[in-house]
């Protein structure tokens, strides 16, 4: 990275400096301490820049996959009808649809001795139905054509593709504590945001601000590339990551948590009427949303009279408006519900009902609106991140983060290689300056309060780089 020139002036960080200058020199407060001098500044450049690529050295890798990953999900519907058009495009027909029981009935043949357990509805003219057949813990999606009843496609939900990028972009794929990694890197992707925008910040250099200097085959090509990106696309990254936390496996737990107990997320008196079971709508629903995963799957009081049927359930869910394409749990045991939940792109129309299985009666009836203000802030969020809220252009927006991401990895990668010492890591070196060090460190972890993961990868950061300066000195000594 390029030294700062000394005509820079940065007032954002005046008064950080001042008393940095102060500590360093034993100088007593005075007005000229309010400009750092060249010393200080250099001193909080490297400072800065050494967690920068601490933060890099951390993300980079992940930060290619989830780049990647998010680049394909983002056109799921689109990649699945052209990789598996027989599975997902049937032919558009005037002809009426075979009701959902009759699917079910017809899926149920085709993989005997497992239990149907959700009923996917088509989601427009050329969609196929989808019913998920269970059997000891292994799941199969049946795609049938809705008119013919005819099976279009069979799958082990396991090896769905679309399933499985979607399992390895929250590496939940390599359970749990693989999935807080995501939550560390996403802590610090927003630790590199702010130390590069830092870095890169205008110092009177005519060249990688808004444009790039030299050829390939020089270092400062890349770092031009590598800021200049960062600077176009820092903004996008730095709300994907923050779209993301929501859901984490601690961080996003909390918010959900606390926001529920503050009546900003899940409403939860629309519970408070009927009895409700301990299982969380997340578990029984794919598409429950963000603000309802946690809440109770209702149960329906037996009754000596015979179930509704899948088809009244159906026809209730259309009568009450329930929007296309919606995921239907057909009730187990006696005290089961039908529970459904539809999870369209246009965000305002999310909804989930669940009816009594003996009566078709209403439970449960939570309509977009009716979510808490932090949970509907968080869903429009997810909404964006996915590329589902305004269209094409949001899919092609956040496919040039991903992209810009995927950029920024390879710059940094080629960048550090070419200034790497042989036979070193070529880690920036700290400043002589033993309270900017502090000063930026404390900066640095004060980000990591906000997010406990990445503050406990901090912490260790801190722990080992001190214990390895440690080392070296008493080695020089």
């Amino acid at each position: 990275m390029d030294r700062p020139c000394r005509r820079a002036r940065l007032r954002v960080l005046a008064p950080l400096w001042s008393a940095m200058s102060r500590s360093v020199t034993g100088a007593a407060p005075s007005h000229a301490a309010a400009r750092p001098t060249p010393l200080i500044r250099e001193a909080v450049y490297r400072a800065v820049w050494r967690w920068h690529f601490y933060a890099g050295l951390i993300c980079l890798p992940f930060l290619i996959l989830l780049s990647t990953t998010g680049a394909l999900y983002l056109f799921k519907d689109e990649l699945n009808a052209a990789l598996f058009p027989r599975r997902f495009v049937v032919a558009a027909s005037e002809s009426p649809s075979l009701g959902p029981d009759r699917l079910v009935y017809i899926a149920s043949q085709a993989v005997p001795d497992a239990t149907p357990l959700t009923y996917l509805d088509p989601a427009g003219p050329t969609a196929p139905a989808v019913v998920t057949m269970g059997k000891d813990g292994a799941k199969t999606l049946v795609s049938l054509d809705p008119r013919t009843g005819d099976i279009v496609g069979r799958v082990a939900a396991d090896a769905d593709v679309m399933g499985v990028i979607r399992r390895l972009h929250s590496l939940s794929y390599f359970g749990p504590i693989a999935n807080g990694i995501v939550e560390v890197v996403a802590g610090f992707v927003i630790v590199l945001v702010l130390t590069g925008t830092y870095l890169w910040w205008p110092r009177g250099q005519t060249g990688g601000v808004v444009t790039v200097r030299g050829n390939p085959a020089r270092r400062v090509w890349w770092r031009d590339l590598h800021a200049v990106t960062g600077f176009v696309a820092g903004g996008g990254l730095l709300f994907l990551a923050l779209t993301g936390l929501p859901w984490s496996i601690v961080w996003g737990q909390q918010l959900r948590a606390l926001s529920n107990a503050a009546g900003l997320g899940q409403p939860s008196a629309l519970w408070a009427s009927v009895p409700v079971s301990t299982v969380p709508m997340g578990q029984a629903l794919t598409t429950a949303g963000w603000a309802l995963e946690e809440a109770p799957v209702p149960l329906s009081r037996p009754k000596p009279t015979a179930p509704i049927g899948l088809d009244r359930a159906a026809a209730i869910l259309t009568e009450r408006g329930m929007p296309a394409g919606y995921e239907l749990v057909l009730p187990v045991g006696e005290t089961g519900v039908y529970a459904a939940a539809a999870y369209p792109r246009d965000v305002a129309r999310q909804r989930m009902i669940s009816l009594d299985q003996y009566t078709g009666r209403l439970l449960v009836d939570v309509r977009f609106a009716e979510i808490g203000i932090v949970g509907r802030a968080i869903q429009y969020g997810i909404g964006l991140h996915k590329g589902e809220f305004f269209g094409r252009l949001n899919q092609l927006l956040m496919l040039a983060f991903c992209l810009a991401g995927i950029a920024l990895s390879i710059t940094a990668g080629v960048m550090w290689w070419k200034r790497r010492p042989s036979g070193s890591l070529g880690i920036p070196p700290w400043p002589r300056a033993p309270r900017i060090v502090a000063g930026v460190t404390l900066l640095v972890l004060g980000l990591g309060v906000l997010f406990p993961l990445t503050g406990a990868a901090i912490l260790a950061m801190i722990l080992v780089d001190g214990g390895v300066r440690t080392v070296a000195a008493r080695r020089k000594a």
